[in-house]
């Protein structure tokens, strides 16, 4: 498994009406895309749990063709001529689990970005960043759970879908649309 996460942080006064009509109409374009286990159409609003107005896209990839496949085909490109080429953060994958809401529409997102400490043991962290993972996965009204890691700069990233308010600390997400044409291929559990 593969995150991957881009933002698009846009004008205080920016009418995300707009982003919603996007997504409402191209949303639907990756529902059977090969290696892709889950995108959620990510947004947040200025002024609602959020200090500024963006679309930030998270993806949990299966396979790496699947991501190369977007990322230089033409989806990833019609978001680069509408807003510019966007920094593209990537984890590898740790751990996924469904939630017992696995079943339920997803309404809302929460990611939470941490840094590994400096000087600590390694192994201690990540297995520590699991378990948070595996009991955010168990709480009521959770539809997946996910960590990943990035080596290069030693962040964590915790990814959870919520069916309804999120009960989970970190940057709160409306889900606008969720493609997930090979969600059942994630592997759960741990990645090693």
């Amino acid at each position: 498994m593969h995150a991957m996460q881009y933002e698009i942080t846009l004008p205080a006064d920016y009418d995300m009406e707009i982003i919603r009509k996007r997504v409402a109409a191209k949303g639907h374009l990756l529902d059977d895309f090969p290696g892709l286990g889950i995108k959620a159409y990510l947004m947040r609003e200025r002024g609602s749990d959020s200090p500024v107005n963006q679309y930030a896209p998270f993806y949990l990839w299966n396979t790496p063709e699947g991501m190369n496949s977007f990322l230089w085909g033409p989806g990833f490109q019609g978001l680069v001529n509408d807003f510019g080429r966007p920094e593209v953060q990537h984890w590898t994958g740790l751990v996924y689990e469904d939630g017992p809401a696995a079943g339920a529409s997803a309404r809302h997102a929460v990611r939470r970005r941490q840094r590994i400490a400096e000087g600590g043991d390694l192994a201690a962290a990540i297995d520590e960043a699991v378990r948070e993972t595996q009991r955010l996965a168990r709480i009521d009204g959770v539809v997946c759970a996910a960590l990943g890691v990035d080596p290069r700069h030693w962040e964590l990233v915790h990814f959870t879908l919520w069916e309804g308010a999120p009960r989970a600390v970190g940057d709160r997400f409306e889900v606008l649309h969720l493609s997930a044409p090979e969600r059942a291929s994630l592997v759960r559990g741990r990645q090693w």
